[in-house]
């Protein structure tokens, strides 16, 4: 179960130096924060209460780079980083097995330090922190360790056990949809499917229209100083808008009723999810610091509901796998094991790639609005290609940290990566400085290709940073508050003369 590799080079319960350190995982850090940073900002210059949504109102470069980073970004990066969490838990695991110390209490406390940087930035900073997440993840999977470690499941306790576990976590979508597709074969016959697709686009053109009446009606009575927004009433029936509809049976309805009642309901909705987003560009548009992070606790309350949700079954698979990588040698002997990387690199890129594209096709096609099926199709395709395509871009980075020319002209991934975290939290520093009202004030003024110039000049600024700062220093500052809270005592941060 053990990497002998890492145990070997470890003595002590201490915070790994330098030499210790195992290259190619501060590659794919460094690699991985470019990526989270290219998806994060778009959600500084939007409200994320639009998160994953795309803007269909965008065109030519602006689309395209939307487009590029739906297909090759979203959802693969922190996808990696999930997978370096793992690995870095079994790194620490086998660091105190080898050193005979105690871990539960110490690793509880760093996920419980991990847990305050998480929400100091979430209520502070942005409210898309990840970190956590990650804390409660670490957690849970604290919690799986521990509980292979006793006397009922001992018998369990081996890497593969890992493997399996996060691989059927994984597949829960899968089933699901499967049920799904089943429930409508069996249930419905291609007749009702197609009575109910013409409904559903009747619905949507008629609340699309009336939702764009509203908003010229809205329009009309700001410029006259009004500031609350007026639903008129359908006068054709007797439901109303304002959704205590609750007692209403729907199934006695007529056919016209139903789409009444329908398009009432969903014109409903998309004015409740505008006000969201007024709300929200509002918070970040006024130069007030107090008015961005009264909304930002408000909304960091609503997100901790799905916390659990997050770390139980986007976390933790991905955690038990990366741990199954150190555990078994695999990221730690990376040449002895060049077939399984050469299947995860050009497996995962040519199918992750392929259900990417095929996923996005189908969920931003408008026939998609109408028929729950496809969408649910599209969403499945995208979410393991997601999946697939995080593995692809890992096993290709290990293919290549294996040539010496990939590492000399790529070096300057693993500063990056050793400050992961500081430079993280930079991220939301910076970006909250160019768009929010009470810094830059750029909110929703910035189109989606200059974002990406944006981001090319942060990748190059922190890139001079960090090697500029590790040039003296051990970790990054927040790495050494971090450790140093971790450790219950202030670690050195200054690089010793033997270590520079």
């Amino acid at each position: 179960m053990e990497s002998r590799n890492v145990s070997s080079a470890l003595n002590g319960l201490n915070p790994i130096n330098n030499k210790n350190r195992i290259q190619v995982m501060d590659l794919l850090r460094g690699f991985a924060l470019i990526g989270i940073l290219f998806m994060n900002i778009e959600w500084f210059n939007r409200p994320i209460n639009d998160l994953l949504a795309f803007d269909l109102q965008l065109t030519g470069l602006d689309w395209a780079a939307s487009w590029l980073v739906k297909i090759f970004i979203e959802g693969k990066f922190y996808r990696i980083f999930s997978l370096l969490f793992g690995m870095g838990f079994a790194i620490m695991l086998l660091k105190a097995q080898t050193a005979n110390k105690p871990f539960v209490a110490w690793f509880s406390r760093r996920m419980l330090v991990l847990f305050s940087f998480g929400m100091l930035h979430l209520i502070f900073l942005w409210n898309g922190d990840i970190l956590h997440d990650y804390a409660i993840g670490g957690l849970l999977l604290l919690g799986f360790v521990c509980l292979l470690r006793t006397k009922r499941f001992a018998q369990y306790n081996h890497p593969n056990t890992f493997l399996k576990f996060a691989l059927w976590v994984m597949a829960i979508p899968l089933f699901i949809s499967i049920a799904i597709a089943l429930f409508f074969g069996i249930t419905r016959s291609h007749q009702i499917m197609t009575e109910d697709w013409q409904q559903k686009i009747t619905v949507i053109e008629q609340s699309d229209l009336q939702v764009t009446a509203l908003n010229l009606q809205t329009e009309k009575l700001a410029l006259s100083a009004e500031s609350e927004i007026v639903i008129p009433q359908n006068t054709d029936d007797k439901l109303i808008l304002s959704g205590a509809t609750t007692d209403i049976n729907v199934d006695n309805f007529s056919p016209e009723e139903r789409i009444a009642y329908d398009i009432e309901q969903r014109v409903s909705y998309k004015l409740e999810m505008k006000q969201k987003r007024d709300k929200e560009t509002e918070a970040f548009s006024q130069t007030s610091f107090a008015v961005a992070t009264k909304f930002r606790v408000q909304q960091s309350l609503m997100s901790l509901k799905f916390t659990p949700i997050m770390a139980i079954f986007i976390c933790l698979p991905l955690f038990m796998i990366g741990y199954w990588l150190v555990a078994t040698e695999r990221i730690t002997q990376p040449k002895s094991h060049k077939v399984f990387f050469n299947a995860l690199c050009w497996g995962g890129l040519i199918i992750g790639i392929m259900l990417n594209i095929s996923g996005t096709y189908l969920v931003l096609h408008p026939a998609t609005k109408g028929a729950v099926e496809i969408e649910v199709v599209g969403e499945s395709l995208q979410y393991y290609g997601q999946i697939l395509l995080a593995f692809g871009y890992l096993g290709l980075l290990v293919k290549l940290s294996q040539k010496h020319s990939f590492l000399a002209w790529f070096s300057w991934l693993a500063p990056l990566g050793k400050m992961a975290l500081t430079n993280y939290i930079s991220h939301s520093i910076i970006l909250t400085s160019i768009f929010y009202g009470y810094a830059g004030g750029m909110f929703g003024q910035i189109a989606r290709a200059e974002q990406m110039l944006i981001v090319v000049a942060i990748v190059l600024f922190q890139i001079i940073t960090s090697r500029l700062w590790l040039a003296y220093f051990k970790f990054g500052p927040l790495e050494w508050l971090w450790r140093s809270c971790t450790y219950l005592t202030w670690q050195p941060l200054r690089l010793s003369k033997t270590e520079e």
